[in-house]
């Protein structure tokens, strides 16, 4: 089975004189559109430029992909008098004056959800991995939300908001659970056991469309992937790669253990938040919960065993390369940590911003 990638970063568009956040009027998204088509779009807050891969044979189309994206948005933004910056939050920006992006799918959810619409100024990554049986695919959500804590570990970069530093390595989460319908979702025994709980939500008015199921991974509802949403956007292409390939592999091994009538064991919702939660407040520096031995383990000895766990596909999907820069992230730390030892040394969020710009662009 080839289990296809796509990968959405969400990037922050900055002037380069104050640092700070700022509307580009849709100019970038404009601009780009003329080269990139739809790989492109606006988001709800008109400082953030989305953009997405095409489906990715494997992870070297990706990175052919990503790195292209990140390029030419970048360049565009330069010429433009903007610079972009990948970072799930911005280190002092405030969320109160930034404007929204007049749209009326936009206009509504502000309407609904008010504050908790506005003040969601963050920056996350999506990946997608191909899978067309949606049983499948709900099979391998249901197993995978035991490693989302892992993966959000691994991309942790948003220690600060509104020029604090918050004490979380992944302050953006602690903001996007203020949505309806977000965070690690329960397990659902099958599909109709699934379609019957969207079904119910728009009979009753929660939502319109099960987009508005804002969930660390979910069953797209209308491309054939699933979707991992818990992550930070990373700082660097390389960072973005790694993360991609350990998404798709895990789908890969946890498809491989099915097919061989051998089940990963399902987690309640609840004991997986105690993980997700640690994994926001200390990155790859605290300890998660190994549930099987039922103790805490520190967090990178945990990387090593998901490391070992997926490493039989790893040479089928040809990212062994892309996988094995874990264990760089693991030396060299995350976004978060990076972000924090250069306001350490320089006390100012400015160069935090300058150091976020740079690594953006950084080996392309």
């Amino acid at each position: 089975m080839k289990f296809t990638l796509g990968i959405e970063e969400e990037y922050q568009v900055i002037d380069p004189e104050s640092r700070e956040l700022i509307s580009h009027q849709q100019q970038i998204v404009s601009e780009a559109a003329k080269v990139l088509n739809d790989q492109v779009k606006a988001e709800m807050h008109q400082a953030v430029v989305e953009v997405g891969t095409n489906i990715c044979g494997d992870i070297q189309d990706a990175r052919r992909e990503i790195k292209h994206l990140r390029k030419s948005i970048s360049q565009i933004a330069n010429d433009l008098g903007y610079q972009i910056g990948a970072a799930g939050t911005h280190p002092f920006s405030k969320w109160q004056t930034q404007l929204i992006t007049p749209n009326p799918r936009y206009d509504e959810i502000v309407s609904e959800l008010q504050d908790t619409a506005r003040s969601n100024l963050i920056f996350g990554l999506h990946v997608h991995v191909g899978i067309e049986d949606k049983s499948l695919a709900l099979h391998i959500t249901n197993a995978m939300r035991y490693f989302l804590p892992h993966l959000y570990a691994l991309s942790t970069n948003s220690p600060f908001w509104e020029g604090r530093n918050t004490g979380f390595k992944s302050f953006r989460s602690k903001i996007f659970d203020k949505f309806p319908r977000t965070g690690i979702p329960g397990v659902f025994e099958n599909l109709s056991d699934y379609e019957n709980y969207v079904n119910l939500l728009v009979k009753t008015n929660c939502i319109d469309n099960p987009k508005k199921i804002w969930w660390d991974i979910r069953i797209h509802p209308f491309f054939p992937t699933l979707e991992v949403r818990i992550c930070d956007v990373p700082m660097t292409v390389e960072e973005t790669l790694c993360i991609a390939a350990l998404i798709q592999a895990l789908v890969a091994k946890l498809y491989k253990l099915k097919s061989q009538n051998l089940n990963f064991i399902t987690y309640h919702r609840a004991l997986i938040n105690e993980n997700k939660w640690r994994a926001g407040r200390y990155g790859l520096d605290g300890r998660m919960i190994d549930f099987g031995k039922e103790c805490e383990v520190d967090t990178r000895v945990l990387m090593e065993e998901l490391l070992d766990f997926v490493d039989e596909v790893v040479d089928d999907l040809g990212s062994r390369k892309e996988i094995d820069y874990v264990r760089e992230i693991m030396k060299n730390g995350t976004g978060a940590d990076r972000q924090l030892a250069v306001f350490e040394e320089t006390k100012d969020l400015t160069k935090v911003v300058d150091y976020i710009v740079e690594q953006t662009t950084a080996g392309i």
